[in-house]
């Protein structure tokens, strides 16, 4: 879309606008320059709480048996006296690079279980190791045993959703975007799960591999550099969007310079174009990278604004 659209949407958008105070504190963003890559990129943050591999007899595509070879989720489950039975997979950003797993992970699934929602903290496998497919089929695969295991983690198989933050925003898109019902053939149980997420939560989200509106360096981590044309159309999922994709809230600071709010903005169009039911948030002024945003007194706002979405969507009701 060219830039003269994507001013005109800021245009119809400004109304969304929240006085905001920027926050300075440190985070892993899409920001963060690439660093070399090493062990330290494994989610860590987690300390000795239940996880589980997505394959515990090795990921397909595999390329060794270190642990960031090895995808898993973390489990966060509800307090069963306040568990309403909805459940969401987090993705943590880091620009397909790293994972900015507890500003971006572990607080989001303690804010989760605060409204009575199980979390499952997604470790997903990471460039410059490994490209698209790749994270696609850790994330697809986690809703997919989360919908398998169900009955076990006290969780609607009608109610799980998907949340990302920046590159971790990306990779819950595509799964909002690129999905399927299921082989119920498969040896598997899990592959006999649908990977439709029910709804997603995007938070200043990368949506387009397309220039200008591209962020640069999670799409050469997530195709390699130069990346390939059909992929990055492929993957610029504001193109992908149908009737079939799940209802979805998306935040954004009008004023990032990581990550343009062009994402949200062309994301947000193309729900509303297929009829399908979105929630988009601008706030005007807060640097990539704020989590929760705690201390902000306009972004911070955020996550109750998306808990009266999610409840009018019935995903609060026991």
């Amino acid at each position: 879309m060219a830039r003269t659209t994507s001013r005109s949407m800021r245009r119809r958008l400004a109304g969304l606008a929240l006085a905001v105070t920027p926050l300075l504190v440190g985070s892993v963003s899409a920001q963060t320059p690439a660093a070399p890559y090493v062990i330290t990129a494994v989610d860590t943050a987690h300390g000795d709480r239940e996880f589980h591999l997505l394959w515990p007899a090795g990921a397909p595509g595999a390329l060794g048996s270190e642990a960031v070879d090895k995808p898993k989720i973390t489990v966060y489950l509800a307090p069963a006296d306040r568990a309403t039975g909805a459940a969401v997979v987090v993705c943590p950003g880091g620009g397909y690079r790293v994972v900015a797993a507890d500003h971006e992970g572990k607080q989001i699934a303690l804010w989760l279980n605060s409204l009575g929602v199980s979390a499952f903290v997604l470790q997903y496998r990471l460039g410059e190791r490994y490209h698209h497919p790749i994270p696609l089929e850790d994330a697809q695969r986690a809703i997919r045993m989360v919908r398998s295991r169900s009955k076990e983690w006290r969780v609607d198989p009608n109610r799980i959703g998907i949340l990302g933050f920046s590159a971790g925003g990306h990779l819950a898109s595509t799964a909002a975007t690129h999905f399927d019902d299921g082989r119920p053939d498969a040896a598997d149980p899990i592959d006999r799960e649908s990977s439709r997420p029910d709804f997603a939560v995007l938070c200043y989200a990368v949506i387009s591999l397309e220039d200008p509106t591209a962020h640069a360096g999670s799409r050469a981590n997530l195709l390699g550099d130069p990346p390939d044309p059909a992929l990055v159309v492929l993957l610029s999922n504001e193109k992908q969007v149908t009737p079939r994709t799940p209802p979805t809230f998306l935040w954004h600071t009008a004023d990032d310079t990581a990550v343009p709010v062009e994402n949200s903005l062309l994301f947000f169009e193309a729900l509303h174009k297929a009829g399908v039911p979105g929630e988009l948030h601008v706030f005007p002024h807060g640097r990539h990278g704020l989590g929760l945003a705690p201390g902000d007194p306009a972004v911070s706002q955020w996550p109750r604004l998306c808990a009266v979405w999610m409840e009018g969507l019935g995903l609060l009701k026991k």
